[in-house]
């Protein structure tokens, strides 16, 4: 139960901009970063193959602290939270500017990703709770699109700024459009709070926070940080048993981070896992591509920024269709074709060199982006399909959860299969590179089989909404 908000009219028409612009913001951070990383490494004296980490660490960051998001925005106030998430954002995005060296930039990263964490969450939270159902569908398509646009001219945006400018201004733009977000969140921004008791499960929030850091850290040691396989595989151990320990945790006490009794719902099950397992491949693509066609293929950041441009356009374009066809196939036929497929594009990237055609080139990754649209939207669309309203909220948050996890679990098994396949002579990188897209390829491919557990009838008719829940 939350208390009973009433917005005057100028507040009810601005919120939703100020929201807007929050989702643009992080969304513009997750992708501007990934054709910077390159001229980043120069300057900080590291390899570019080897500068996974600053991506992962705030993938990491956000994905471990949504769970927690609607406790804090509950127990401290919406507009504090959002206020002081929109301020920390801006002063992570300052101190990755400063930053001389990649332990520094990781740090500064993981400060932003607190800031990105929360304005999600919490942004989507207070219009949840502050208008009417009547015109939730029209507001939150509105907040979600910049969103989308995000990643359309992210990798342009940041080619162009690291080329003419330096990497340092994907940071600084940050600041002047935080300062002024800041200052209208606090102007504008509903203090919502919860009017009962305000529990959080911080047991079960322990747990399966050191299991993903643990897990994380295990497929990092393989990467840039090398580790003895000793202490991967040790790593990898613990992390496997925190997230022991919290499913037997969750299943005894009354009201966990996230119910096992979820698991139940067979499509519930299947889009989980099938979302895990899937976005390896989706979530290695926007890291791995910039640093073929730099590292591998030449390409100056400007020209690989804009090549990047079709895989987030026609994403866009490919939307709208994904209802269409779930309606015509149901969920296990579009999934099962459409998995495979998205392995296949993945894994033919291998094909690619210096003799490929630019206008093919585009034309793939066009056809990549397409394909990969159509898979996020039916695998959040069936995850929540049959879950009850008790259960969506949390199924919803794990979905969150998952999908951030599974993007920079991808991001760390690309970088640990970029360093297995690497060898010191430069020729060899092309190679890596190649064999790095065939295994990722096959990952996705085998995702294919969990989508095939789905019943063969499931979402015939699509019953739910499409969840506002960013790609």
């Amino acid at each position: 139960m939350v208390e009973p908000v009433s917005l005057d009219a100028r507040t009810a028409r601005l919120l939703p901009w100020l929201v807007a612009v929050a989702f643009f913001m992080q969304a513009l951070d997750a992708t501007i970063l990934n054709t910077a990383l390159p001229a980043m490494a120069r300057d900080l004296a590291e390899d570019p193959l080897r500068m996974q980490s600053v991506i992962i660490a705030y993938m990491l960051t956000v994905a471990l602290l949504i769970p927690a998001s609607g406790w804090i925005a509950d127990r401290f106030g919406t507009r504090r939270v959002f206020f002081g998430a929109v301020l920390l954002f801006s002063l992570g995005s300052l101190f990755c500017a400063l930053s001389t060296s990649l332990p520094q930039l990781v740090v500064a990263r993981v400060v932003q990703g607190f800031g990105g964490a929360l304005m999600m969450p919490v942004g989507r939270l207070v219009v949840l709770r502050a208008y009417p159902r009547t015109e939730l569908v029209r507001i939150m398509a509105f907040i979600t699109l910049p969103g989308l646009l995000g990643p359309l001219i992210g990798p342009t945006l940041g080619g162009w700024l690291v080329e003419y400018a330096s990497w340092h201004w994907i940071f600084l733009i940050n600041l002047p459009v935080g300062l002024l977000g800041a200052l209208a969140a606090w102007r504008f921004m509903p203090d919502l709070r919860g009017s009962g008791p305000v529990r959080l499960d911080l047991l079960g929030f322990l747990l399966f926070g050191a299991s993903m850091v643990l897990i994380t850290i295990a497929l990092e040691g393989l990467g840039e940080l090398q580790l003895p396989h000793v202490r991967v595989l040790l790593l990898l151990l613990g992390g496997l048993a925190c997230l022991a320990a919290y499913w037997l945790h969750a299943v005894q006490v009354e009201q966990p981070l996230f119910a096992p009794s979820l698991f139940r719902t067979r499509t519930f099950a299947a889009g989980i896992l099938g979302n895990l397992f899937s976005r390896l491949g989706s979530g290695a693509l926007p890291f791995l591509t910039p640093l073929l066609l730099q590292v591998a293929l030449g390409y100056s950041p400007a020209k690989a920024g804009m090549t990047m441009i079709p895989l987030a356009l026609s994403a866009m374009i490919a939307k709208p269709l994904a209802k269409p066809l779930l309606d015509r196939l149901g969920y296990r036929r579009l999934l099962l074709g459409n998995t495979l497929l998205l392995g296949a594009m993945i894994a033919s990237l291998a094909l690619i060199d210096e003799a490929t055609p630019y206008p093919l080139l585009l034309l793939h990754l066009g056809l990549l982006g397409a394909v990969n649209s159509m898979q996020f939207t039916a695998m959040n669309t069936v995850t929540l399909l049959d879950l009850d309203d008790h259960q969506a909220s949390s199924g919803n948050g794990l979905l969150s959860v998952v999908m951030q996890l599974s993007m920079s679990l991808g991001v760390a098994v690309a970088a640990a299969l970029l360093g297995g396949f690497g060898k010191p002579d430069a020729t060899s990188v092309l190679t890596a590179f190649h064999a790095t897209y065939l295994c990722v390829g096959a990952v996705t491919l085998l995702a294919a089989a969990i989508f095939f557990q789905l019943p063969p009838d499931s979402g015939r008719v699509v019953r739910r909404l499409e969840p506002d829940i960013d790609e």
